[in-house]
């Protein structure tokens, strides 16, 4: 994670995205019924890395810690109840309470894309209040869950979660249909980060 810095930013990747962060690396062996036949290296379903980017670039690179959730990705944990695999929601739970009990003074904030969004629901939500509270913003682009929890993270405050949708977007309205648009949220960044930096304030 690189430490207690001023700000720490968790993240969850989505389905089939490589490293711990996410780039766009989709399967062209992916059964149709889940994924459409869309590029299958489509650039603007990579939204961790630009989003740590733009944080650090407003509040400078030795400032911001960046933290990847490890966790396998895989399909079929979208069919799970909660729509997340159960592994990454401990691990991105592990991550948020190490933070959040061993940073005192830094800034948290979190986010997630597609299955990585609802991981960051069923991380956070299970969260004990003391951790909950130290986490001041949530982002998530391409919201599986958004339908499902009725466009919150429950137990957590509305106020604090920004979900990203684009229009046509159908997993956001509860499917697990992909289209081009849910690879699409390279250009949502500005926005996800603007949020972020207005529940961080200044450091």
């Amino acid at each position: 994670m690189g430490g207690c810095r001023d700000v720490i930013f968790i993240f969850a990747r989505g389905s089939t995205e490589v490293g711990n962060m996410g780039a766009s690396v989709f399967a062209t062996d992916i059964r149709r019924s889940v994924l459409a036949d869309v590029n299958a290296q489509h650039q603007g379903a990579t939204v961790g890395p630009p989003t740590s980017d733009g944080l650090k670039k407003r509040y400078g690179e030795n400032k911001v810690a960046t933290e990847g959730v490890d966790y396998a990705a895989a399909l079929t944990p979208n069919f799970l109840p909660g729509g997340a695999d159960p592994a990454g929601v401990m691990e991105m739970k592990r991550l948020l309470t190490d933070a959040t009990g061993k940073c005192p003074n830094a800034k948290i904030v979190a986010g997630g894309y597609s299955q990585g969004a609802a991981i960051a629901h069923r991380s956070i939500e299970s969260l004990p209040d003391q951790a909950k509270n130290r986490i001041l913003g949530v982002i998530t682009y391409g919201d599986t869950q958004t339908t499902q929890d009725k466009a919150q993270i429950p137990n957590f405050p509305k106020d604090k979660l920004k979900i990203i949708c684009n229009d046509g977007d159908k997993v956001c309205t509860g499917t697990l249909e992909i289209t081009p648009a849910h690879l699409d949220y390279q250009k949502r960044v500005p926005e996800a980060v603007e949020f972020l930096v207005g529940k961080i304030g200044n450091i």
